[in-house]
């Protein structure tokens, strides 16, 4: 008889609209990735994407960050929420947070960003506005493995899409939108299979390195 491998457990935190947690609780519940989101948490009250969660029974907290006197403090009490739920993978999901070196470590291999470029261009903000104004000829999104380095760590899938003439961040932005709700959640779906590790700080899938 074959044994059905139990369901990664997974912690997603967001600040914001949650557009991409959505996109992986669809392929959750349709079955296409082998997954358990145990819990939401997000770092802001009354948020889009906590009101998802809720709307399809996953336990959401909220640790708001201003009620902590320093990052240190806030990423502590992070990490034992989280550990509350004994993740297998941790997914940041529009949290809008810089992570401490001791927060990083503590999930090296087991957390997953996503960040709108074709990384290592452009890390930090506005993305879409700075690859329009360096004329280039296509723009995307890209998952990796979260490290102490901002949108440092290294990557695990990238989707590309072209920036047409005329495009404003806001056109760029939507087109590449649609391209994180099908990553993310592929990503996502190949860790819970066992099909990406980190290994020796380099993403291999399927055994073999990820090179873009």
């Amino acid at each position: 008889m074959t044994q059905v491998k139990a369901p990664a457990r997974v912690v997603v935190l967001i600040s914001g609209s949650g557009s991409n947690l959505q996109a992986i609780i669809d392929q959750q519940e349709a079955g296409t990735i082998n997954i358990e989101i145990c819990a939401v948490i997000s770092n802001k009250d009354g948020v889009k994407g906590l009101a998802r969660a809720h709307n399809h029974g996953i336990s959401t907290r909220i640790l708001n960050h201003k009620q902590f006197d320093s990052r240190e403090s806030f990423d502590k009490a992070l990490r034992e929420t989280i550990d509350e739920y004994t993740p297998d993978l941790v997914v940041l999901a529009g949290f809008m947070r810089i992570l401490t070196p001791e927060f990083t470590k503590h999930y090296l291999g087991r957390m997953f960003n996503i960040h709108p470029s074709l990384l290592p261009k452009y890390q930090g903000l506005h993305t879409h506005q700075r690859a329009i104004d360096a004329g280039d000829k296509e723009h995307g999104v890209t998952v990796h493995f979260v490290t102490a380095e901002l949108d440092g760590g290294p990557n695990i899938i990238q989707a590309r899409v072209p920036v047409m003439e005329g495009d404003t961040a806001e056109e760029l932005a939507a087109r590449v939108l649609v391209q994180e709700h099908k990553i993310y959640p592929q990503a996502v779906g190949w860790f819970a299979d066992g099909r990406v590790k980190m290994v020796d700080g380099k993403a291999l899938v399927d055994g073999n390195p990820v090179t873009f």
